[in-house]
Parts: structure tokens; sequence; C-alpha cells
């Protein structure tokens, strides 16, 4: 069994007897359609529908869970307190330290599987508390090869929309339920198309250069470095950007070093150019 403990990830209870329809009406996951067991991302949006605070959520008991990085916790919960009003809704930060991710093996009892993680084919399981020594590397690592990424590493809150981390591809965004907060602006990019940045695994022939190092085609940027491991990487690009340079020809850069650029196959997605004359990969 491979087991990392992640010890910047902290957890919020929300329970009392309106818990379901308060989330449901508030974040973008389908809270009504969230099965037992089962953790799946979420983000709270802005009005303008771009994300404020990003989690994973699952159903505990009669009430659920959000998992959230220790620095953002606080502030997640005071922005819930706020849209709470007169419903019948309890918030509480539960004191355990961490969260133990667990893969390659069956999880201890009381885990939940990561919906995100399935998506991309990969076994994943978490529970709260520390269940194991270190391994943070070994688990960045595979959300890179999972192609999924996290706030504060690759983008910042504020500054991206739900298409751009792929929450409409792995299971962290409805459009069938109601509305809820900025799902005008997000329902509108859905049905328009319009989604233009996109998570993109990085791979290179020698190391890659340091979070947030800029890649480039033809001296222009195209995007920007996320979680790196070694010669692979996450980047959130702009997918025309990419598939032009392909079509024609031109060499990407993660600072000096030459790259190849794919999009998740477990998502798929495409680069605009690349569905258009049948190219496969986006490489240097």
């Amino acid at each position: 069994m491979t087991k990392a403990y992640l010890p910047t990830r902290s957890l919020i209870r929300i329970s009392g007897k309106d818990a379901q329809d308060f989330l449901h009406s508030l974040i973008t996951t389908d809270i009504e359609g969230l099965p037992e067991n089962e953790a799946r991302p979420g983000a709270l949006l802005t009005p303008q529908g771009k994300i404020l605070f990003d989690f994973l959520i699952w159903r505990d008991g009669e009430g659920f869970i959000l998992e959230t990085e220790t620095a953002q916790r606080d502030a997640l919960t005071k922005r819930l307190t706020m849209y709470k009003l007169r419903a019948a809704v309890d918030l509480a930060a539960l004191p355990e330290n961490g969260v133990t991710v667990f893969w390659d093996d069956e999880a201890d009892k009381g885990a939940v599987v990561d919906g995100a993680f399935a998506k991309a084919g990969i076994p994943v399981s978490r529970t709260a508390g520390q269940h194991a020594e270190g391994q943070a590397e070994a688990y960045q690592a595979l959300r890179i090869t999972a192609g999924l990424v996290v706030s504060g590493e690759d983008y910042a809150l504020q500054d991206a929309f739900p298409h751009d981390i792929l929450l409409d591809k792995n299971g962290g965004l409805s459009f069938k339920k109601g509305c809820y907060v900025g799902q005008e602006v997000v329902s509108r990019m859905q049905h328009r198309g319009t989604a233009r940045r996109r998570v993109a695994q990085v791979t290179a022939q020698a190391p890659l250069p340091a979070t947030g190092t800029d890649i480039t085609a033809g001296g222009k940027p195209v995007g920007t470095l996320g979680s790196v491991s070694g010669a692979q990487a996450l980047a959130i690009v702009r997918i025309d950007r990419v598939g032009d340079a392909v079509a024609s020809g031109v060499p990407l850069l993660a600072g000096d070093v030459p790259v190849a650029i794919t999009l998740p196959a477990w998502t798929g997605l495409t680069f605009p150019a690349e569905a258009a004359s049948g190219t496969e990969g986006a490489e240097s």
C-alpha cells in the first residue's frame, strides 16, 4: 500500500437539517446526486464565476465534510457562514490535523474514494488525520500523472474559472441543478464553448524549471508551469495558442527547456488546431 500524509489539508463539517439544500444551492458540485463514500471536487465561486474557494466534499452521516487547504479554511468557513442566514446549518472546523491519501491498494476503514482520481482511472482514497509518514512528493507526482491541480500551486484563487481546472470533466461542476453563485457565467461558457484555458500535462527530456515559469511559443506566453515533479508538470494553458503552435511547428518552451504538452486523456479534450488537422499530441 502506498500512503501519503498531507499536513496542509483541513476539514470543515457542515451539518443540520438544511445542510444539503444549503450546499446544493451554493457550490458547483451536485450535492443531491453525491453518492455515499465518495469525495468529489467542488468550488464556491464569485458572482463573476471565478473560483473563490476550492475543496473536496463527501457525505458524513447526515452531514458533509469539506476538505480544503488549511490556509483557506477559516476564510471559507466565514464565507459559508455569511450565506447561511436563517438556514438550519452548523459549521465547525474539525480537530484532525491533515489528511492521509492511499493508492495502489485498499485504504483504511472509513476512507472515501476520491472521485476526481477515479475519473482519471487511478484508485485513490482519503481519510482525516495522519496515518502515514511523509510521501507528499509521491502524491504530487501522482496528481501530475492524473492531471489534477490544486490552488496556490497550479492556479491562484479568484483568477480561474471552473472550466480552467477541469471541474466540468472531473465531477465538480453540475449543469443540471438549479442556480448557485456564479452559475450564470459558468453555464454561458459551457453553452457557448468559450473555455480557452485548460489543465495540460507537460513533459520534457530534462528536469523542468520551477513552478511559475512561463511556457512560450515563438516568444509569446501560452501558459505557466504549476506543480513540477522532475521532468513532468502541470500547467494551465491557452489551448488555442498551443494548438496554433503545434499546427505551425513552433517549439514550445518552459523557460529554455523544450517541452511536449498534452491534455489529460480522460477528459476527451483536444487542442482546437489538433481537432481540425488530425494532429496527434502537442510537442516541441
